[in-house]
């Protein structure tokens, strides 16, 4: 075209070009290993000037740096393509894989391989190569191969079907083990003399044309080569999931309750109306009324080596292993050396009865309540039947006896069976509720109560003076005849008081601060295989990280459609519905139950679920449903399910036909529990110190606040609760006046950063230690200050906020902490 300038001299085309160059996804060019590995130099134009040195240098450098990127990427992709042709290879012969055997039909399409490419890989969604796509096209089936087929696999899909005979289950297969070279660890900022990648080991020729290599490389211990690994497992347990739910219409589910605690009841009334109640109940001889301490710390549940170790909404976590490490202690110090034998013989007790235990789980590692405890320790709170039904939760009497026999530790509990001994408790507590510790209160209950029995822990001992609070409930006049001859009975003696029980709880923490994984390893593996010899909750199996993917959402969906096989599988869907249907503040969270992971199949699968309730306000709503449906299920804390779907004609899909209690006891809450009618016998308040409310809700709570928002939207908040507290005139003026100290004190020591919930109590104690020193009213107060256990050696690190019981959860917006 007129006036157009050629292109031909200001663009010269090269005069070689490489061999066996071939394009990639995203036009990515990269040469085949055949091909020539001689980069072409650039052919110099005239009248240019010569090339420095060091430009050569880094030229030839450049050219190692590809060189090896070429090698390392075609090692990878024949690696990954030699995986897949062996998993297609053991899919189509159905061979034996480490101890499962995978069956697919061959009218079906073979699956991709295990280890995926992973998101944000260029080559990621890149088709099959054509060595591969052949291999797959011109598999034949060898005549022996044919001979062992099953009708039903000879048979084309018409007539299997037509015959009506069942396609045999797909199992999960053990995942293959790992032989890909390590990633690179620089991020591809190479050096000006990089390390050439080592040359491919040798290799013989497999089937497709693709080399398979017959000296594997070491096993690929990267994060990224572990996580294509879990994530090929994980794909396996999704087609699992997909295949189940391809024909539901014949699915079964079996539910059955793995650990629970008390429902949070919260009485319709105030406290006031629920205080004249319990009295009068007791003055009519209905009932006795029984006080408890409330120990500090975090919920655990266990139910036997094999039922799991469980935290509050969790399980497989540093909460879970911290509980299962003080319960192997507590047995150490009682047993002795018979510990290992009752440790074994406690499992098979909890699991042959489908018993579990719930414990306030009380240490300095797992973050800060209203004191740091002086010991790590645990008291035993309920003891619940779970049956194949309703859970039944021991008496306290019941409970006493059975630490007893086991010689595990008690809390301490009164009594109070008359109008006088009743009416005279709630005065005490109201003339110590502002000042209380855990000395003078305990002294003054043994004084007022009618029976009154020790518990194995004394408070003051082990966690100090800062009490949380008391609970007092609404128990059956037999509780005073039982407890009477509980408190003759001589207390256990403990034959391994004086001797060396291993590192503590805080020195195995401190040994393995920088290391979470390693400090759950190391707890668990000094608690000993007697107690948990099943690491899998924390670990995982077979190829999948603990906890590393929850299972597919549908699985509740999958749960709630099936046919129940029994009462409690009903009630169960009966209680999930509700609560979906009336959008509570609450989780469904299915995970693969790890222990049953060679178990499962394409027909029967198993799951671990968690009721995780997000926010009190749940509890509430639900217990107006239950007012109004008699027959529902109670919602508990710490509520765990196992979970079995699977598949069965020959069941009856019709639940109307199921007893109404496997366990024997009678569903309707207008039944009678222990000579009380249900609502009674739930009836109870919790009654906590201002000395712990200092600490947690005004000081740990307001912290964001405070930071946050400033001062005087801090003062807002912490007058607002103590009114609603009820808290008097006088100590209202008292704490205002150190809380503003405090709001400066801490501004001036965080500025504008906020403290860990964690650990505010390093802050927080030197204050109030300080403050307490001025007078004995800031002392009285304060209640006690001084003595702080340092934790920064072993403290459990926790990225989030706890509540008052130790759960790692957000408080709701808005919503002012419990005045009980």
């Amino acid at each position: 075209m007129f006036g157009s300038r050629s292109r031909s001299s200001a663009w010269p085309k090269p005069q070689e070009t490489l061999l066996g160059r071939r394009k990639r996804s995203a036009g990515f060019v990269i040469n085949d290993l055949e091909a020539s590995s001689r980069l072409v130099k650039p052919k110099t134009e005239s009248g240019l000037l010569p090339v420095k040195k060091k430009h050569l240098a880094m030229a030839a450098a450049d050219e190692t740096a590809l060189k090896w990127s070429r090698d390392n990427y075609v090692w990878k992709e024949m690696e990954r393509q030699r995986r897949a042709l062996e998993e297609i290879a053991v899919r189509r012969s159905g061979r034996e894989k480490g101890g499962v055997v995978v069956r697919d039909d061959n009218n079906e399409e073979a699956s991709g391989p295990s280890n995926p490419v992973l998101h944000g890989d260029q080559r990621q969604g890149a088709a099959r190569t054509a060595a591969e796509r052949a291999y797959v096209e011109a598999e034949p089936t060898s005549e022996a191969q044919a001979q062992t087929q099953t009708p039903s696999q000879s048979a084309g899909p018409s007539t299997a079907k037509s015959a009506g005979t069942r396609r045999a289950p797909r199992r999960l297969p053990s995942p293959p083990s790992p032989f890909a070279m390590p990633p690179r660890r620089d991020n591809a900022q190479q050096t000006a003399t990089p390390t050439p990648a080592p040359a491919p080991a040798p290799s013989s020729t497999a089937a497709g044309g693709i080399e398979e290599k017959t000296t594997p490389a070491p096993p690929n211990t990267d994060t990224a080569g572990v996580a294509a690994e879990q994530g090929g497992a994980g794909d396996e347990l999704s087609a699992l999931l997909n295949e189940f739910s391809a024909d539901s219409s014949s699915a079964f589910a079996e539910a059955r309750i793995r650990a629970a605690f008390y429902p949070k009841f919260e009485n319709e009334e105030s406290d006031q109306e629920s205080r004249t109640r319990m009295i009068e109940m007791v003055s009519q001889g209905l009932a006795t009324m029984e006080v408890t301490l409330k120990h500090s710390g975090s919920l655990f549940m266990y139910a036997g080596n094999h039922g799991g170790a469980y935290s509050k909404n969790c399980f497989g976590n540093i909460y879970a292993a911290a509980g299962v490490f003080v319960l192997a202690r507590l047995f150490r110090e009682a047993w002795g050396r018979e510990a290992p034998k009752m440790q074994s013989e406690f499992n098979d007790f909890l699991e042959k009865n489908r018993i579990s235990i719930s414990m306030e789980l009380v240490t300095a590692v797992l973050g800060d309540h209203g004191q740091r405890p002086k010991d790590d320790y645990a008291v035993i709170t309920a003891v619940t039947e779970l049956g194949h039904g309703k859970p039944q939760f021991y008496s306290t009497p019941k409970l006493i006896e059975f630490c007893r026999k086991w010689r595990l530790p008690t809390n301490h509990v009164w009594l109070f069976s008359t109008r006088k001994s009743a009416t005279s408790f709630f005065a005490a507590y109201d003339a110590l509720c502002e000042e209380g510790t855990a000395t003078p209160v305990c002294k003054v209950l043994g004084e007022i109560a009618d029976i009154s029995v020790r518990g194995s822990k004394d408070h003051v001992m082990v966690q100090g003076e800062i009490l949380e609070g008391l609970v007092a409930r609404i128990v059956s006049r037999e509780s005073s005849v039982q407890m009477e001859v509980l408190r003759n009975f001589q207390q256990p003696s403990l034959d391994g008081s004086n001797s060396d029980l291993g590192p503590s709880l805080r020195e195995i923490c401190a040994a393995n601060k920088s290391d979470a994984k390693q400090k759950i390893k190391a707890l668990l593996e000094n608690a000993g295989s007697s107690l948990c010899s099943e690491h899998c909750d924390w670990f995982g199996n077979s190829g999948l990280d603990a906890q590393s993917q929850n299972a597919d959402r549908s699985v509740v969906t999958h749960f709630l459609q099936a046919h129940p096989t029994d009462y409690a599988t009903k009630k169960l869907q009966e209680m999930i519905r509700l609560m979906k249907k009336r959008n509570l503040p609450a989780a469904f969270k299915c995970y693969w139950d790890y222990q049953k992971i060679n178990s499962l199949s394409n027909d029967n699968l198993y799951y671990k679920m968690v009721i995780h309730v997000r926010k009190d306000s749940a509890f509430r709503r639900y217990q107006q449903e239950m007012r109004k449906n008699q027959e529902l299920w109670p919602l508990y804390r710490g509520f765990f399910i196992d979970v079995n779907l699977f598949k069965a004609a020959e069941l009856s899909k019709d639940s109307s036909a199921f007893p109404e209690n496997s366990n024997g006891a009678s569903n309707s809450r207008l039944s009678t529990k222990d000579g009380l009618v249900e609502e009674d016998s739930n009836l109870m308040v919790k009654l906590k110190f201002l000395t712990y409310k200092i600490r947690t809700f005004l000081i740990r709570d307001g912290l964001s606040t405070l930071l946050e928002k400033g001062t005087s939207a801090y003062r807002t908040y912490y007058l607002r609760q103590m009114e609603i507290w009820g808290t008097s005139a006088s100590k209202q003026k008292e704490l205002a006046k150190m809380l503003d100290e405090w709001a400066v004190y801490i501004r001036g020591e965080c500025g504008d950063a906020e403290p860990s919930s964690s650990t505010y109590l390093t802050e927080a104690e030197p204050f109030l230690e300080q403050y307490a020193k001025r007078s004995p009213a800031n002392l009285a107060l304060v209640g006690v200050a001084g003595g702080l256990v340092q934790t920064e050696d072993f403290l459990a690190r926790l990225n989030a906020r706890r509540d008052e019981e130790g759960d790692l959860n957000k408080p709701e917006r808005g919503a002012a902490p419990s005045s009980s």
